[in-house]
C-alpha cells in the first residue's frame, strides 16, 4: 500500500476496506478508546428501573446473565472482527448483499446518533441548570461543538488517551457521589431486598435480562472497535477489552450505583434528567463534573459510530466521498435539531422498533460466525468487491427481516410482549443456519469455485 492510500484509508477511518496490520492500536490503547462505552447514565436508568419494577435482587440476578452474555457474544464478535478487520457495513456486505448491507448501516448509524442525542441532552439540561441563566439552545450548543470536536482526532490519535485519563474520575466519582448520598440521606439498608408494590414477579430476572437486548447495539459498536486490535492481542480483547470485565463495569458496577442513588435521593420520577439533577443538588459543580465526564466518555463512542456509519451511509447511497469533517458536522447539526425539537418520545419508539433490527442482526451475524456449514461451503471465504456480489442475498435478508418482524410482532401482543428480543434473536439464529444449506453460492459470491 503507498503513503497516499494510507494516509486516505486513516482520514476514511478504513471505513472502505479492512483495517491492514500498520492500521492496529496497542492493547491498552484500543482498551481505553473503547471503555469509554462503560459510563452512561443511562446504565444507571436502566437498572434503577428494573430494580423498582421487578425488585432489586431479580434486577441484580438479571444484570449479572446479561454481563455473562455480553460477555459471551462480544467475544466471539470481537474475534472475528480481529482476524478480518472489517466493519459492520463491509461485514453486512456478506451477509446481505453490497446493497442490502446499507439497511444495516442507516440502521446503525441512526442508533448511534439516537444515543448521542440523549446523553448530549443530559449534559446540557446539566450545564444550563448548574448556570441558573444558560438557555437550552446556548448549553445543547456547547454540548454539540465539544462533542463533535473530540471525534475529529480518531480513535487510533486521541480517543484512547481521552478516555483513558477520565475512566478513574468515573470510577471515583460514582464512588463519591454514593459516598455523599450515604452521608446526607441515610444508608438504605432495605434496598437489596426491595420489591415492587404487590410483591416481585418470579419471572423479572428473565424480564430484566431481556430488557437489556435492547441495548444488543454494543455488538456492533463492539465490531467497528474491535477491528483496531492485533491478531495478537485476540485472547486478551475478547477476554477483557470486549469481555466480562468491561460488561461488569458497564452494567453491573453502574447498576449498582443507579439502583442506590435511586432508594436514597428522592425525585419525582426515574429518568436520566432526575439522576443528573439529583446529581448536581447533591454535589453541586462536582456533579457538573462527573455528569460531563461520563457522558462525554459515552458521547466520544456516540458520535464517531453516527459519523463514520453515515459517511459510509451516503457514500453507498449516493456515491459521494464526504470527508470525515464533513460527516461529523452534518452529524452534530441533526443532533442539535433534534435535541432542540423535543422529539424524544418519537426516537424511544423508534429505538424500540431499531432495536429489534439489531438484534436480528446479532443473530444472523453470530450464525455467521459461527457456522460450519458455510465454513465448508465456502472455506471462510470473504469477498468485499461489489462486482463480484449481488446486490441482494436471499438467505441473510430473509433471515433478518423474519426475525425483525416476529419481533415486532410479539413486541406488540400484551403479556408476552417483554420477550420479543429473545424470539427474534433466536428466529434470526436457527433462520440463517438453516437457509445456508440450501444457499446458492452466487448469493455470496459471484464465480466462486
Amino acid at each position: 500500500m503507498t503513503h497516499q492510500n494510507q494516509k486516505e484509508a486513516k482520514d476514511l477511518d478504513y471505513s472502505e476496506q479492512p483495517v491492514p496490520p500498520e492500521g492496529r492500536m496497542p492493547r491498552i490503547n484500543l482498551m481505553m478508546a473503547w471503555w469509554a462505552v462503560c459510563s452512561a447514565i443511562f446504565y444507571m436508568v436502566v437498572a434503577a428501573a428494573m430494580a423498582r419494577a421487578y425488585g432489586t435482587t431479580n434486577a441484580l440476578i438479571g444484570i449479572v446473565l446479561t454481563v455473562i452474555a455480553y460477555g459471551i457474544i462480544n467475544g466471539v464478535i470481537s474475534r472475528y472482527s480481529m482476524k478480518t478487520g472489517l466493519t459492520v457495513a463491509l461485514f453486512s456486505k456478506i451477509l446481505f448483499g453490497h446493497f442490502g448491507a446499507v439497511v444495516a448501516t442507516l440502521i446503525f448509524f441512526a442508533t448511534a446518533l439516537y444515543y448521542a442525542v440523549f446523553e448530549g441532552y443530559v449534559m446540557a439540561l446539566v450545564l444550563s441548570e448548574w448556570s441558573g441563566n444558560m438557555s437550552m439552545a446556548v448549553a445543547t450548543g456547547i454540548v454539540v461543538i465539544f462533542g463533535i470536536a473530540l471525534i475529529f482526532g480518531s480513535v487510533q490519535h486521541w480517543l484512547d488517551k481521552f478516555n483513558g485519563v477520565l475512566l478513574p474520575v468515573y470510577v471515583i466519582g460514582m464512588l463519591i457521589a454514593v459516598g455523599m448520598a450515604i452521608n446526607e440521606f441515610g444508608y438504605p439498608s432495605g434496598w437489596i431486598t426491595r420489591v415492587p408494590e404487590g410483591g416481585a414477579s418470579p419471572w423479572g430476572w428473565l424480564h430484566t435480562f431481556a430488557y437489556y437486548m435492547g441495548v444488543w447495539v454494543l455488538m456492533m459498536f463492539t465490531f467497528d472497535y474491535a477491528r483496531f486490535g492485533h491478531e495478537k492481542d485476540t485472547s486478551f480483547h475478547a477476554r477483557i477489552t470486549f469481555g466480562i470485565p468491561f460488561y461488569a463495569m458497564t452494567f453491573l458496577f453502574s447498576g449498582i450505583v443507579g439502583i442506590l442513588l435511586d432508594s436514597m435521593i428522592p425525585t419525582d420520577g426515574l429518568s436520566e434528567a432526575s439522576i443528573v439533577l439529583g446529581l448536581l443538588e447533591l454535589m453541586g459543580v462536582g456533579g457538573l463534573l462527573l455528569v460531563w465526564v461520563t457522558q462525554s466518555r459515552i458521547n466520544t463512542a456516540n458520535f464517531y459510530l453516527a459519523t463514520v456509519n453515515f459517511e459510509s451511509f451516503i457514500r453507498k447511497v449516493t456515491g459521494i466521498k464526504m470527508s470525515k469533517v464533513v460527516a461529523g458536522c452534518l452529524i452534530g447539526v441533526i443532533a442539535y435539531v433534534l435535541m432542540m425539537a423535543d422529539v424524544f418520545s418519537y426516537i424511544l419508539q423508534a429505538l424500540a422498533y431499531q432495536g429489534v433490527f439489531v438484534v436480528a442482526w446479532v443473530g444472523v451475524a453470530l450464525a455467521h460466525i459461527l457456522s460450519k456449514t458455510y465454513q465448508d461451503r465456502f472455506k471462510g471465504h470473504v469477498e468485499l468487491d461489489n462486482s463480484n456480489i449481488p446486490a441482494f442475498n436471499p438467505c441473510g435478508l430473509l433471515a433478518w427481516f423474519s426475525a425483525a418482524m416476529t419481533g415486532i410482532i410479539i413486541m406488540n401482543i400484551p403479556g408476552i410482549a417483554g420477550f420479543s428480543a429473545p424470539a427474534t434473536f433466536l428466529c434470526a439464529y436457527i433462520v440463517y443456519e438453516l437457509g445456508l444449506r440450501f444457499a446458492k453460492d452466487e448469493w455470496y459470491v459471484a464465480g466462486l469455485r
